[in-house]
């Protein structure tokens, strides 16, 4: 039974790793892609350490599995705090759609996957 929980656990933390990595890839901007990369990737390295500390159960590898999880979930959030700092301090250019308001986001996607390439016109 333990070691379909860890299996489990490790699958689940791998389809985590994979969602991140799809985030990485089809995120239009900076902070978009850092936000996808620190979440699933905390949760993924959380899932994946949870099951090692199940195989194993030892006190010791329990204790420093909840160390390595606190220390990602401390660190995770500052890094990516100033990793956006240094982007917007720098003036990278960032995903031109981004204030808008809810409604009107979904048109806009539509509108700009369906017109075709060139330039576009000013409405």
């Amino acid at each position: 039974m333990i070691e379909v929980v860890a299996g489990s656990l490790i699958i689940l933390g791998g389809f985590f790793a994979v969602i991140g990595a799809l985030g990485l890839l089809r995120l239009p901007d900076v902070l978009l892609r850092m936000h996808a990369s620190t979440k699933i990737g905390t949760l993924a390295c959380g899932l994946i350490l949870l099951s090692s500390a199940v195989i194993f159960g030892t006190s010791d590898i329990i204790i420093r599995v909840i160390a390595i999880v606190l220390f990602i979930l401390l660190t995770a959030p500052i890094g990516a705090h100033m990793m956006g700092r240094s982007v917007v301090s720098t003036g990278v250019p960032l995903w031109k759609n981004e204030g808008l308001e809810e409604g009107k986001l979904d048109t806009a996607l539509h509108e700009e996957h369906s017109t075709p390439a060139g330039p576009k016109p000013d409405h």
